[in-house]
């Protein structure tokens, strides 16, 4: 087994889209039992890993609170592989996890799987799945997949599944709990 450290991950939260289906509000940024969405997913992250990257395309200064903000290279909202993109080619580590910001319910023991799964194989990307979808915003991948991804946006690619399915890949079972998958779409789930 090939035990990966603390000072070996760099996270990165994914809080670029345009908050479309929130009738445009930030949505990281938008509370959840009395937190923004974001703080939420910092809590778990924090302890797991040495450095936290927001990836965003406004609202810099509040994101800064919870991490490096980072802005993708591609122009527009090109998608949460423009900020992966950015995210590994910013990162000094061996291993980049990546979250959405709109999922409060992510737990420890999620983050602890994924890094369990690429311990012990030989992965490129180790994938959060429900038993019937790979959920790719869930993900502990290595930051030595730079070059592949810039390729596969440069060709047009935006797709996550996509990309992963080019890659050596691991997907992590949490069919059991799908809770931690909850995505807070629209200001109306906010309410549960």
């Amino acid at each position: 087994m090939n035990k990966i450290l603390q000072n070996e991950i760099s996270a990165v939260i994914l809080s670029g889209g345009q908050g479309l289906r929130m009738n445009g509000k930030d949505k990281g940024l938008v509370e959840f039992r009395g937190l923004p969405l974001i703080a939420h997913v910092v809590s778990v992250v924090k302890p797991k890993v040495c450095h936290i990257f927001v990836s965003a395309n406004r609202s810099f200064d509040e994101y800064s609170l919870y991490g490096e903000v980072i802005a993708d290279d591609l122009e527009g909202f090109q998608g949460p592989l423009a900020g992966i993109s950015k995210a590994l080619k910013t990162c000094s580590t061996d291993y980049l996890l990546v979250l959405p910001c709109d999922s409060p319910l992510v737990d420890s023991l999620l983050v602890d799987e994924l890094i369990n799964k690429m311990q012990l194989s030989d992965a490129d990307i180790c994938v959060a799945h429900d038993g019937s979808i790979m959920h790719a915003t869930f993900a502990l991948m290595k930051s030595n997949l730079v070059k592949s991804l810039e390729q596969f946006l440069d060709k047009g690619g935006r797709k996550m599944a996509l990309w992963y399915r080019q890659q050596t890949l691991e997907r992590v079972d949490v069919s059991d709990r799908l809770a931690v998958l909850t995505n807070l779409n629209k200001l109306e789930e906010l309410d549960f």
